[in-house]
């Protein structure tokens, strides 16, 4: 077998496949956006004479739980404009004001909450979106919709920008006025008409409904179902102001492992620069992030490092040019974002590296062309020999037929300085490569095709990583097969490649049914997934495979049960122990493992007040057995205070001389909202497989727009004896200034 043999025709695939794009909505809905010369009072009423002369959408259909009816319950929306704001007012009917809106803090999730959102496609591409929506209660959130809104990695929850909105509560109904400034988004000059689809979730009444139709088994933010606004009068420039954002931080912190307590004030900010209609420069310099939300702890049972979202605020505008290049499932990226600012001790423990400052030049060029420049420099941290990097990386992508695009790009990592400690082999790291990205008209197919190399000082040759990708998804019918290939030389410093040496070959099937009476149960599903590792190195022997077999049933109250048969096969290479136990005798390498589990999942209504998950798997596991069992149990009292208690049990059971192990994680948290400005959320992640247990609590005052005073507390303590491991308090004053 040769890996080369499997790409001999994609080229001819490509074509084929880029047909498709031909298909598209025949007669897509339009909207026409009014241009008016004065302001709205912006209150949530739309008594001005202005709305009622605006058009209005037209019925919106059904999306759950069916999608092939009207909603029951419609929703009416309206755009006006004038030289800087764009309006939004909406009317949604409802089955009573029992309205499910969880919190009061901005960046609500959609799918738990009530609320109407909106999409625009200012580019018309169908690739990149801006998102705004508002519950009956006049909570606002945005986010940034990237490749096509064709995956949950599509939606980009962290982007913050300046905008305002107000609702009313009726009896059987309420309204939103939203008022968006043009500065706040990116537009193409003289543009005459957006990509726009409203959406709703209705979930008091367990129906969420959208303008434009689209099928279940697409997602209901995907970009390749859009209508057409159309405005009146051309849109004049994209006038992004320049904005500062210094902040100031007093930090106080402790470790009690080396007994060293450290006083601080730490002074830096950013600054965003819009260059043209499409293109934003992003500076920062001495950046802070000790107000960002702690990671998620997982119990990690594999052999591989898990792959955690960002949560920074500099690398979120435009973070699909950088991030979206390499392996639809992340096998191996050749840039991960969360590489900087992070590097590994001389004990090997993950340790915060100081980011000196930095500039990312991303967005639109013209309607067909995206470019993305990053450059980072961190600082030199010589007690833990980490030197001091400049991390660059460019991209330029190609727009090509309606949604599909070409992606071109260069990852640097380069040691700076003269550096004992570092091994000639260490000095540098640089990975080049190529991208398509295949999206049809319909999203019926889409995929991904590259092909990437990597450079190391003496270490030119092979060094390939390469990706084939195709997924159908029609007629109740999902399929993926996929062909990836990374060489065990393959390396990539700001990446995430978890492994090397693979050649992996997968297909999953996916099926959906709909009972003829959907009174209870809305749909059910079978799934088989079979995926299969080779070594190429080792003369192509096999290393792992497993064989998943799911069946799911979703009912119209939003509940789920998922059951599930999974049969795998690993081939330890080298030895390992599961547990993580200190000094245990870990299970022997150069060894054939079979296992097979059963799992049983069930999720209830979001709808209610008091809710809950519950999952238990059981099964043989290596030499052994595992039983496992978790969930979370959660109740509000909306939409003050919610209370989350999430619980994970992990019993390993292996044959003497290895070890047994109990792993526990155990995650409390309140969120509390005083106000829509003031918010305090405390987490407590307890997990005997890290030896920790931490606290954070953080409380945050919104006093401005995007301007932020908080006050966070961490506290981590040892689980065996629970004596203390690390404390600080930050408090922390930031301030969006626009110029």
């Amino acid at each position: 077998m040769k890996c080369s043999a499997l790409f001999k025709n994609i080229a001819l695939l490509i074509i084929a496949l880029q047909a498709s794009t031909l298909f598209a909505q025949d007669n897509p809905k339009t909207l026409t956006a009014k241009f008016i010369s004065e302001d709205i009072q912006l209150d949530g009423v739309l008594d001005e004479a202005v709305w009622q002369s605006a058009e209005t959408t037209d019925s919106f259909w059904q999306y759950f739980p069916a999608d092939s009816t009207l909603a029951t319950y419609q929703t009416e929306v309206r755009i006006l404009y004038n030289d800087n704001t764009l309006y939004v007012g909406i009317r949604a009917e409802s089955d009573g004001n029992d309205y499910v809106v969880s919190t009061l803090k901005r960046d609500f999730s959609g799918g738990r909450n009530d609320n109407v959102s909106i999409l625009f496609d200012t580019f018309n591409d169908g690739t990149n979106a801006f998102a705004f929506g508002m519950t009956p209660y006049g909570v606002r959130r945005e986010f940034l919709v990237s490749t096509g809104g064709a995956t949950r990695g599509s939606y980009n929850t962290t982007w913050d920008t300046k905008w305002q909105g107000e609702s009313k509560i009726y009896d059987n109904y309420y309204t939103i006025e939203m008022a968006i400034p043009f500065t706040s988004i990116k537009f193409e000059e003289g543009a005459t008409s957006w990509g726009i689809r409203p959406y709703r979730f209705n979930v008091q009444s367990n129906e969420f409904s959208t303008w434009v139709r689209l099928p279940q088994s697409q997602l209901l933010g995907n970009l390749a179902f859009m209508g057409e606004l159309i405005f009146e009068k051309p849109l004049g420039k994209s006038r992004t102001p320049l904005a500062l954002i210094p902040y100031v931080n007093t930090a106080t912190q402790k470790d009690f492992e080396i007994d060293e307590t450290d006083h601080k004030i730490l002074v830096g900010g950013d600054a965003k620069i819009a260059i043209g209609d499409g293109m934003n420069l992003d500076l920062t310099i001495n950046p802070d992030f000790s107000n960002v939300e702690v990671d998620a702890i997982f119990t990690n049972l594999t052999r591989f490092e898990l792959r955690l979202p960002e949560r920074r605020q500099f690398f979120i505008d435009n973070s699909d040019l950088f991030a979206s290049f390499g392996n639809f499932f992340n096998e191996a990226r050749p840039f991960f974002s969360r590489r900087i600012g992070l590097a590994r001790d001389t004990s090997d423990n993950l340790i915060q590296n100081s980011i000196i400052g930095g500039a990312r030049l991303s967005g639109k060029l013209n309607q067909d062309w995206r470019l993305g420049l990053l450059n980072i420099q961190t600082g030199k941290d010589t007690p833990n020999e980490i030197p001091s990097n400049n991390n660059m990386m460019f991209a330029l992508q190609r727009k090509i037929a309606q949604r599909s695009n070409l992606g071109v790009f260069m990852v640097n990592r380069e040691a700076f300085g003269k550096n004992d400690f570092l091994e000639d082999s260490e000095k540098y790291n640089r990975v080049i490569g190529a991208d398509y990205n295949l999206a049809s008209a319909n999203n019926v197919w889409t995929g991904r095709f590259y092909l990437h190399k990597s450079f190391q000082p003496d270490d030119n040759k092979g060094n390939l990583s390469s990706q084939a990708v195709l997924s159908y998804n029609a007629n109740n019918y999902i399929i993926v097969a996929e062909a990836v290939h990374v060489d065990e030389d393959f390396q990539a410093d700001l990446g995430f490649v978890p492994r090397t040496d693979i050649f992996k070959v997968g297909t999953s099937v996916q099926r959906f049914f709909f009972p003829k009476n959907r009174n209870f149960l809305n749909r059910y599903s079978g799934r088989l997934l079979y995926i299969n590792y080779w070594k190429p190195n080792n003369d192509f022997k096999m290393t792992d495979y497993f064989v998943l077999s799911e069946w799911r049933a979703d009912f119209t109250n939003q509940t789920r049960l998922t059951a599930a048969l999974r049969h795998q096969f690993i081939f330890l290479t080298d030895e390992f122990d599961p547990t993580g136990t200190d000094d245990a005798v870990p299970l022997p390498g150069n060894t054939d493992y079979f296992s097979n589990t059963f799992s049983l999942e069930y999720r209830s209504s979001p709808a209610q007040s008091f809710t809950y998950e519950a999952k238990s798997t059981v099964g043989s596991f290596f030499s052994g057995n595992r039983y496992s069992a978790g969930g979370e149990i959660a109740y509000r009292i909306q939409p003050w205070v919610r209370f989350g208690l999430s619980l994970n049990y992990d019993g390993i059971r292996l044959p003497d001389p290895h070890p047994d192990a109990d792993l526990w994680l155990i995650t409390p948290r309140l969120d509390v909202t005083f106000t829509k400005s003031l918010f305090w959320s405390t987490l407590i992640q307890y997990s005997n497989q890290r030896d920790n247990l931490g606290i954070n609590s953080r409380l945050q005052w919104r006093f401005a727009p995007l301007s932020d005073l908080f006050l966070v507390y961490n506290d981590n303590y040892f689980t065996q004896d629970f004596g203390p491991r690390f404390r600080s308090v930050n408090l922390k004053l930031s301030y969006w200034l626009n110029i």
